[in-house]
């Protein structure tokens, strides 16, 4: 039995140690932040049935992908890419609408995000480029190297950044970072920095100057000064081609701004809580009110103030329930997940699945890191949820592909370092 249920759990046991700490926690703490939706459903259980089975069904793929050679993976990239290209483009043109923002595709009796397709679709390309376009004198990757990752990566970044600017940042920044690790030389990595420094300059010029435009933003901020309801143009077919380019720019504007803002020292009588701030006022009263310890699991205040406590603003209720050690054990986890993903990738003799692995290490870490940032108000609001820990369908998922991802590498990994021999003198 013990044999089975190890045939079953193959691969790095770090991994699977982080992994399953991970959704032992997601499932206590959706729960437990999920009071909104009970109250919205009146089904208690509902939502942790829900979850709990987007995380079963999830370990099911961590199973499977796990058992999938590391070779398939290149197979698959083309299929991938034709995939994630059609299914952006289709979630611009007939996608469903989520705060403002056309992010999912509506199916029979599912939902799914492509921006999360997307991402791993993309570490995947470009692990395979740097890999075929490395020197054969080991001194690094092809200068052509660049031009096709950016190739590949670049149009699918523009399209998810039309609707979810945080997600094409993240892609882009692993990406990046995945160039770097490959060996690009680095003089074309001076430059790809200079164009990006100077095209986010000119891009925030140009939303705050659009934004400042934006008719039916002001009609939106006047209105709701004067507690009006005014319907914004959510759907496409209300959009000019310009609405559809720049409906997101005035969230983005608030976003900034707001974080600017903050900044300023507010004696407590003067702060005012608005709907701009209205999260991140209630994220940080739960953080105020956690102590060393917490409230202990299920008993969270600010969980019925925070519309997206079992997704964005998780790791608030996370600290307030379990305080510094729980918060500083979540962190932990991730920080495990970081060095075994490099420890694996060290073990690898192939530079294929050594970037893969990289990129997807780095794309969780990185996620969770934004999402930790913004629950303590160390960053702008992003709307990223917490890998393997929020609550979430597509995203869960897919999560739990890129780990069984890993799995599969470690596996590969760990049977060629066993099998080298020692050099005799």
């Amino acid at each position: 039995m013990e044999k089975k249920i190890g045939n079953l759990f193959k691969g790095d046991k770090g991994i699977w140690t982080v992994f399953l700490f991970l959704c032992i926690i997601s499932i206590i703490e959706v729960f437990s932040a999920s009071s909104t939706l009970t109250y919205k459903t009146h089904n208690y259980m509902g939502p942790l049935i829900y979850h709990t089975s987007m995380i079963l069904v999830g370990l099911v793929v961590v199973i499977i992908t796990l058992n999938i050679p590391c070779r398939y993976f290149k197979l698959i990239t083309p299929i991938m890419l034709v995939v994630t290209y059609a299914t952006l483009l289709w979630v611009l043109i007939g996608g469903e609408s989520i705060n403002g923002a056309n992010r999912v595709i509506q199916l029979p009796g599912f939902t799914f995000q492509p921006s999360e397709i997307a991402k791993g679709t993309m570490v995947l390309a470009t692990a395979q480029v740097l890999s075929a376009m490395q020197r054969e004198d080991g001194s690094g990757a092809d200068p052509l190297a660049m031009k096709y990752v950016l190739f590949l990566v670049v149009p699918a970044v523009v399209l998810i950044g039309m609707e979810n600017l945080s997600t094409a940042l993240l892609l882009f920044a692993v990406v990046f970072i995945m160039m770097f690790i490959g060996r690009v030389p680095l003089k074309q990595m001076g430059k790809l920095t200079g164009v990006c420094v100077l095209l986010g300059a000119l891009f925030l010029v140009l939303v705050f100057s659009v934004a400042s435009l934006d008719r039916e933003g002001k009609q939106l901020e006047e209105a709701k000064a004067a507690g009006v309801e005014v319907k914004a143009k959510t759907s496409k077919s209300d959009r000019t081609l310009w609405d559809t380019f720049t409906h997101r720019f005035w969230t983005w504007k608030n976003r900034i701004a707001g974080k600017k803002d903050a900044k300023k020292n507010v004696p407590a009588e003067e702060y005012k809580v608005t709907d701009d701030n209205f999260q991140v006022t209630h994220a940080n009263l739960a953080i105020a009110s956690s102590g060393i310890v917490g409230k202990g699991p299920g008993n969270s205040l600010e969980r019925d103030y925070l519309p997206q406590a079992f997704s964005d603003f998780i790791f608030a209720i996370i600290i307030e329930e379990m305080g510094l050690i729980g918060a500083i054990a979540v962190v932990f986890l991730y920080v495990i997940l970081l060095f075994r993903g490099a420890r694996i990738a060290g073990r690898c003799e192939n530079n294929f699945p050594a970037f893969l692995v990289m990129g997807l290490v780095l794309l969780l870490v990185f996620q969770a890191a934004i999402n930790m940032c913004v629950a303590v108000d160390f960053g702008i609001v992003t709307g990223q949820p917490l890998p393997l820990i929020s609550k979430g369908g597509t995203s869960t998922i897919v999560n739990c592909a890129y780990i069984g991802a890993i799995l599969s590498v470690s596996r590969s990994a760990k049977r060629k370092e066993v099998t080298v021999e020692p050099v005799k003198k």
